[in-house]
């Protein structure tokens, strides 16, 4: 392909080989879609069901992905053709709204897609093919109202819904573990919904995994983990009953707005600027602890001198946690978020019944578990995987049963699987 321009100076595109394309139209272009559509179908069909199989795929980089979730094959497939998007949107949008079924959804509208191919070689037009997919949509639906089962559980009866999350897990990689998986998922959603207004925010189940252990390790944690540790190495690994301050204000001397410059030509200015950075720190750490504070956790860094004088006040600290993070430990704590030194103040504390620092293994990996919070309504998940697939995997299999529990908290009400449900509404 080159280019050329016209006396004006505006571009036209010579195409090489012209005269041998052509432009698909008509029943032509049509056929060429549904093809489209079918293929994406078909590369999912071995996917669905218990018996389904996982597909391993490789990214443009070289990282490779395990897996038998619709949703995440389709987003790593990197479709080119318009229609093959327009399915992966249709995988997408089930995902965000139900989080189950993305691979059933793909496979059939691919096969509503076969059975358009054959009406269409029977001269019937695409619009009537469209109408009567929307009729017979509304003949499905009605009838699946028809044949739904009330669903009845509470916080003291659980069982029902342990049992549909287990057939969510049955074609995961989790499946032989589905009854312990399911009633974390179901525990972890009882505990943040509100089943008066059925409402469930999963934004407060968080799901943390860390590399080692074995799969039946995996345990819900009520309370927060977060991938950090202690500041220094000689504070405290387990506090009880504490009192947690929020900080999002940096935990250093204030620097000047605008460039300067500091001439120092002697000893002892020299020590005189030392002393004035030390008071300013030791007057920042007294005033957490003026206040009542057992733990400071804080959004930003701190450097080795704050972090010496914190370890001597005996003052434990948590350094560079993410603003997702200290929003959920503000929730659980029931603290207030601190942007300023000025307003720290005791009824701006939380509390926590545990703070624990646990490893793993021979590396030096650490995490922190912050249990015991008077509002338990930020729950995690800590999920223990052999290596980063397994672990990625079983994270996408716990979001799929979290959402189908969530979906049994707003609606009450289920229709049986295996086919039934799709035979019924054929007849």
């Amino acid at each position: 392909m080159s280019l050329a321009f016209d006396e004006y100076g505006r571009p036209f595109i010579i195409v090489r080989e012209q005269e041998r394309k052509t432009r698909v139209k008509g029943i032509e272009a049509v056929k060429a879609s549904i093809m489209a559509g079918k293929t994406v179908g078909q590369t999912l069909r071995s996917s669905l069901g218990p018996k389904g199989m996982d597909k391993m795929l490789q990214s443009g980089d070289g990282d490779v992905t395990i897996t038998n979730d619709g949703a995440t094959i389709l987003e790593m497939m990197e479709v080119e053709n318009q229609i093959g998007k327009l399915m992966v949107e249709l995988s997408r949008s089930q995902d965000h709204e139900i989080g189950d079924g993305t691979t059933g959804v793909v496979v059939l509208a691919g096969a509503l897609l076969e059975k358009a191919d054959s009406l269409l070689d029977m001269g019937m037009h695409p619009l009537r093919i469209a109408e009567g997919y929307e009729m017979a949509c509304k003949v499905a639906t009605e009838n699946l109202d028809k044949i739904k089962t009330g669903f009845e559980f509470d916080k003291d009866n659980i069982e029902p819904l342990i049992k549909t999350c287990m057939t969510t897990l049955s074609s995961k990689v989790v499946g032989r573990l589905k009854r312990q998986m399911a009633e974390i998922c179901v525990k972890a959603v009882l505990a943040v919904a509100d089943l008066e207004r059925r409402d469930v925010n999963l934004d407060l189940i968080k799901v943390e995994g860390k590399v080692g252990g074995k799969m039946e390790d995996t345990r819900l944690v009520e309370g927060i983990i977060i991938d950090k540790e202690f500041s220094h190495p000689q504070m405290p690994k387990e506090l009880k009953n504490a009192k947690v301050a929020i900080l999002t204000c940096p935990f250093e001397p204030p620097k000047p707005k605008t460039k300067h410059k500091i001439d120092i030509d002697s000893v002892e200015k020299f020590e005189a600027l030392r002393e004035s950075e030390q008071k300013y720190f030791t007057d920042m750490v007294q005033q957490c602890k003026d206040c009542g504070a057992d733990l400071v956790i804080c959004q930003w860094g701190f450097d080795d001198e704050a972090n010496h004088l914190l370890l001597q006040h005996k003052l434990p600290a948590v350094r560079w946690v993410g603003g997702v993070e200290i929003e959920l430990l503000a929730m659980a704590t029931g603290a207030r978020i601190i942007p300023r030194f000025a307003e720290l103040s005791s009824d701006k504390l939380g509390t926590a019944g545990s703070v624990t620092e646990i490893g793993f293994g021979t590396t030096k990996d650490k995490m922190l578990v912050i249990e015991g919070c008077p509002n338990l309504k930020a729950v995690t998940i800590f999920v223990r995987g052999g290596n980063r697939m397994v672990l990625d995997e079983i994270k996408r299999s716990l979001h799929d049963a979290i959402c189908v529990a969530r979906n049994l908290v707003r609606d009450r009400a289920i229709v049986y699987g295996g086919g039934a449900a799709e035979i019924s509404c054929s007849f």
